[in-house]
């Protein structure tokens, strides 16, 4: 498997669950980058080099992004939906970390193309195990996208900016 970098984008509003998960996943795996969005607006922002992150490079797009539904100003469902609308983040695999419960959300994002969804673990260690049975899977054992699965198919070069 090619040298990498192992950027994971977090999206998530819970202080206690953020914690928890880069906690889980430090422990797992030493050799990533996690970048948390606390609402849905800055993951975007992040994601499509906007704002404060204006500067950005999508050379440097994340391997996975954990989202959850119920965010501030923007939810989990419409980021789902501008990332999969949009050809530069299309491949990028999502997987849902929500205490939602409700079959039309999973549906829902399903529908929208999410690559997996996860109900949150109340308990401590249930939720470390499952964190880091998503870290062992996805940043791991799976192989990601490679550069042409983005975009018009061919590869960025390196002073490809957003």
């Amino acid at each position: 498997m090619p040298n990498r970098k192992n950027e994971l984008l977090l999206v998530d509003d819970d202080p206690s669950d953020v914690e928890l998960t880069v906690h889980a996943l430090g422990q797992y795996r030493a050799n990533h980058t996690i970048h948390v969005a606390e609402d849905g607006k800055e993951a975007l922002d992040y994601l499509f080099c906007r704002g404060p992150h204006e500067k950005g490079n999508f050379e440097e797009r994340p391997w996975l992004i954990l989202l959850d539904l119920k965010l501030p100003k923007v939810n989990g469902l419409e980021v789902l939906k501008e990332i999969r609308a949009d050809a530069r983040t299309r491949a990028i695999p999502v997987v849902i970390m929500t205490s939602s419960k409700e079959v039309r959300d999973v549906v829902e994002a399903y529908r929208l193309g999410v690559n997996g969804f996860i109900q949150k673990p109340v308990g401590f260690d249930d939720f470390r195990k499952v964190v880091s049975q998503i870290g062992a899977f996805w940043l791991d054992a799976n192989q990601p996208p490679p550069r042409e699965a983005f975009g018009d198919g061919t590869p960025p070069t390196p002073s490809t900016v957003c």
